[in-house]
């Protein structure tokens, strides 16, 4: 057990992590370890799971610095693979789109908020990499922007093909989950051209193309 940590509950275990709340001296956490792959040689995997770890630390930190909300890493454990992040609160945007009882003005807004975040990350040179509804967290409720989490697939000084990806990414799930997803859409384009102003219409042209080759593949 990690020095100063409680022996936790199981949260998730995701393709690539397994999540785990703990009590981190007093503070509410979640410790994060990178599983082992048996299907690649132990040398590459240990290399890849190190370096993934380590990006992710970075990508959170830089985040931060940008301006956009994301769990404060209270530990790295490179050789063992493993984050003891911020357990932040709060509903998912799953959860806010799915929530019947909300005003569909309130969600509109969350989902700008939400893009105006995005915007953000992107114009500072981050992409997210996996960005689907249930990594976006409104931790202060959904009047407040967003906190973005897991950026375990992130990419540093990205191209324009990787912005547009998380475009796709989230007007897809968008598009899944809310039955007005066209208002819902528009309301996340406003929200990211905000927050991204020189560089939205390229991304969005991006995202188009990409969308296109999908529907055509």
């Amino acid at each position: 057990m990690e020095e100063g940590t409680s022996p936790g509950r199981p949260v998730s275990r995701g393709a690539e992590a397994s999540l785990r709340a703990v009590d981190w001296w007093g503070f509410p956490a979640v410790v994060k370890e990178r599983d082992a792959k048996r299907y690649r040689p132990k040398a590459l995997d240990e290399r890849l799971r190190r370096e993934r770890t380590r990006t992710e630390v970075r990508l959170l930190v830089e985040a931060r610095r940008l301006g956009v909300r994301t769990p404060i890493v209270y530990d790295v454990d490179l050789e063992r693979h493993r984050l003891i992040l911020e357990e932040l609160p709060g509903p998912t945007l799953k959860q806010v789109l799915e929530d019947a009882s909300l005003p569909a003005e309130t969600v509109a807004r969350a989902v700008r908020a939400f893009g105006t975040v995005l915007g953000k990350l992107h114009a500072g040179g981050i992409a997210h990499g996996d960005l689907t509804s249930s990594n976006v967290l409104y931790p202060e409720g959904v009047d407040r922007p967003p906190a973005l989490l897991d950026f375990s697939m992130g990419t540093r000084s990205p191209g324009v093909e990787e912005l547009g990806i998380d475009l796709h990414l989230v007007e897809g799930d968008l598009q899944a989950i809310a039955p007005k997803a066209a208002g819902l859409v528009r309301a996340f384009h406003e929200g990211y051209a905000a927050g991204n102003p020189d560089g939205e219409k390229a991304v969005r042209a991006r995202a188009k193309a990409i969308r296109g080759r999908v529907r055509y593949a």
